[in-house]
This record gives C-alpha cells, structure tokens and sequence, in this order.
C-alpha cells in the first residue's frame, strides 16, 4: 500500500513535470508540446483521477490526448511540427554535450520518439472539411 502511494506520487510529480514543458511549448518555438503533452497524460492516468480528468477536458491540450487514447493519431501538421521539434532539441543538445553517452542516449530517445510518432494514424486536417 505504502509502495503504491509512493508510486503514484513519482507519477504525478513526472505528470507535472512533463506538463509544464508542454505548457512552455504552447508557447516556445522548438519545445516539444505533443509528445510531452501524451507522456503527462500517461503519467496523470496512473496517478491522479482528478488531473487526468483536468488535462483530458483542456481546451488546448485535450483533444491531443483524446485523440491519441482514441488511436485517431495525429494531423499531418502535427506530426511535422513534433519532428522538427524534437530533432532541433535532441540535435542542439547532443551538439553542446560532449559526452558519447549523453549522445548515445540522446540519439537512443530520438528513434524512440521518431518511431512513437510515425507509428500513430495520420488523420485528416480540420482545416477544409
């Protein structure tokens, strides 16, 4: 029981956490928004009803966690805009870290999200319909 209350803090602390880099990215070019906004929504539904909930109903970032729960997958956009992203952000990072480790480990979290994105449906644009 103890272990369980234990975990399910570590998740809410990592569901704020991922939140607010989602919530600077709304507004900060090159900031990840999609990929971290689904990692919180992973985090808040194995820790907190209540923020889960709270994140699912957001006017912004809900539909993106609705979508990915739905397996609607992403626009095209979307997907664009979250690979760029995330390949600026990686590429900036393993350029100014100079350890091979870091850079294995940064190139290592580029696959994984390249591949987590790719994988997802490709829905249509709003726009036009």
């Amino acid at each position: 029981m103890v272990a369980r209350r234990i975990t399910r803090g570590i998740y809410l602390a990592l569901g704020l956490l991922f939140l607010g880099i989602a919530l600077v990215g709304v507004f900060l070019p090159g900031v990840p928004t999609t990929i971290t906004t689904i990692v919180a929504g992973y985090f808040f539904a194995r820790s907190s009803e209540r923020f889960d909930r709270w994140l699912t109903q957001h006017r912004v970032l809900g539909p993106i966690i609705r979508d990915w729960r739905d397996g609607r997958g992403f626009t095209r956009r979307m997907k664009t805009t979250a690979m760029v992203a995330i390949s600026l952000s990686i590429g900036l990072s393993a350029y100014l870290i100079e350890s091979p480790w870091v850079r294995v480990a940064l190139a290592g979290s580029w696959i994984w999200a390249t591949w987590l994105i790719l994988k997802q449906p490709t829905k249509p644009s709003a726009v036009g319909r």
